[in-house]
């Protein structure tokens, strides 16, 4: 067999040859020929000659070179620059573009995309992005990820031991993964180690903990996830079904202790309809939740999740009328009186689902967690009531 490393020796070899002669014979070009010329090369003025010829030509292509790059140049807004300064720099994708510097080109440029995208610069950035652009900054509800299952190695079965790379995308090709419950998270730590802000940490049940602070809802997480328990949430809807199980009741209490059998006791006790059941899984409207939490007292499994560390309880002020509302509307009799006298809340029996308080006429009932929210809205409507009235009697003078 014919050995390729040594003819390319030798070729390397005649080459090698060729050029020495070639220039030695350069140096004396003309040495015995019929005609007068020098019989020796003045190397000295040769390199001068050669180093004008290649300034000259340089000279010349980079003029042209210039010339070309001035006259097809692409002009670029300089307002791309100035966003690109303010934005995060976490190239993380939440904006849904590659990288920052895209999404700085496309908000200059398309007047179709918001100024509120870049989620980890928060809305200080979203601010920053939306006076250099000159968008109308819409007001965005924060939101953070939430993982829907609560099924760790203590409460969760598992078909068979995997002894793989710990890595969810590897165990769920084993056989769709070594949990029972197909739909509930693996728990090798996929997410936690995707994550570019480090806002997810692995508990001692192999479950994934978001860390409410560090999250900035990018849905990195949510695309590392092979069996999709992570969604991203509005961080304000602090009640949900953390399950995402489509078996029937009793194949999910088989595989699962905190599994949603589909009972429907959350549907019932809902005063807002804001829950249903649909293929053997119960959810939670969100347009509709109110986050009262009662729902929580009644799920059997515990699968409903209540994101409010330690709920507030309800207490009656003194703005109180005695109108009886609040003893009407408490779901666990915790409120009572006499009518036209001031009420009481018994601190045994409230849950403080703020029921009482988003009814109270006269906003009497404080202490509870949706007692802001509830003030805002009652503050508003006497603002209208009094602009309305106000209205009505200058049209009256008139």
């Amino acid at each position: 067999m014919f050995d390729f490393s040594k003819g390319m020796k030798i070729k390397t070899s005649i080459f090698t040859v060729g050029l020495l002669f070639f220039c030695s014979s350069a140096l004396y070009a003309g040495v015995g020929g019929g005609v007068e010329v020098r019989e020796t090369v003045d190397l000295v003025e040769l390199l001068k000659f050669t180093a004008v010829f290649l300034l000259g030509i340089s000279a010349v292509f980079g003029m042209g070179l210039a010339f070309a790059a001035k006259k097809f140049a692409v002009k670029e807004d300089p307002r791309v620059d100035k966003v690109s300064d303010v934005l995060a720099h976490a190239h993380c994708g939440a904006c849904g573009y590659p990288g920052c510097r895209q999404y700085a080109e496309q908000v200059v440029l398309n007047p179709d995309v918001k100024p509120t995208l870049c989620t980890p610069g928060g809305a200080a950035t979203a601010e920053a992005v939306a006076k250099i652009t000159g968008k109308v900054m819409e007001q965005t509800e924060p939101k953070i990820a939430r993982v829907f299952c609560q099924g760790g190695c203590s409460k969760s079965v598992r078909r068979f031991k995997y002894e793989g790379i710990k890595d969810c995308k590897a165990a769920i090709l084993a056989s769709g993964g070594d949990k029972a419950c197909i739909y509930g998270c693996l728990g090798y730590g996929s997410c936690a180690r995707a994550c570019p802000f480090g806002a997810i940490t692995m508990s001692e049940e192999n479950l994934p903990v978001i860390d409410p602070v560090a999250c900035v809802a990018c849905g990195v997480c949510v695309a590392t996830c092979p069996v999709n328990v992570i969604e991203i949430q509005p961080m304000a809807k602090e009640v949900l079904v953390s399950c995402h199980s489509k078996d029937k009741g009793a194949a999910t209490r088989k595989n699962c202790q905190v599994g949603c059998i589909a009972c429907g006791l959350c549907v019932k006790v809902c005063p807002y309809n804001a829950t249903k059941v649909e293929n053997f899984l119960s959810t939670i409207d969100l347009d509709k939740c109110k986050v009262c939490g009662l729902c929580l007292t009644k799920c059997p499994t515990n699968a409903i999740v209540d994101y409010i560390p330690k709920r507030p309880k309800a207490f009656v002020t003194e703005k109180c009328i005695g109108c009886h509302m609040c003893a009407k509307v408490c779901p666990v009799n915790a409120s009572s009186g006499e009518l036209k006298k001031q009420h009481i809340i018994n601190q045994d029996k409230c849950i403080g689902c703020g029921i009482c308080a988003s009814r109270c006429p006269k906003v009497a009932i404080t202490g509870t967690f949706n007692y802001a929210d509830v003030l805002q809205v009652y503050e508003a409507k006497k603002a209208a009531r009094e602009k309305a009235r106000a209205e009505k009697e200058a049209a009256a003078e008139t």
